[in-house]
């Protein structure tokens, strides 16, 4: 996966922005203003995940590529090197798994302006 693909997959989702809040090389992608992905613009060399807890433990025991969460709390976030033994299929399937975990945790009124978007 490159960082346009990664991009694309992310911005598609529904009421998702991307930003710069912390540098100008860390894209974070938000849903409803709450992170659920982030990746170096300029190396591009892994992404930031949110991720069950249980779950991230087990794939951190999987997979080579998978590491806690670089500057993240470790517990609920991963870092997934690119380009690496995980797919670009699973890694659209843990970004995916990110954004539900984030909309999940919304308020009651933000998933219903959520669900109201087209």
């Amino acid at each position: 996966m490159n960082i346009e693909e990664f991009r694309e997959y992310c911005i598609k989702m529904k009421g998702v922005t991307e930003e710069l809040p912390f540098d100008e090389d860390t894209l974070v992608f938000k849903v409803m203003g709450k992170m659920f992905a982030l990746t170096g613009i300029e190396s591009f060399e892994s992404i930031n995940v949110k991720c069950d807890p249980d779950t991230a433990v087990e794939l951190r025991e999987q997979y080579n590529a998978v590491k806690p969460g670089y500057h993240m709390n470790k517990k609920h976030w991963n870092t997934i090197v690119n380009n690496s033994d995980m797919s670009d299929q699973e890694m659209r399937e843990w970004i995916k798994h990110s954004y539900d975990l984030v909309v999940a945790k919304l308020p009651k009124k933000t998933k219903e302006e959520l669900a109201a978007m087209e």
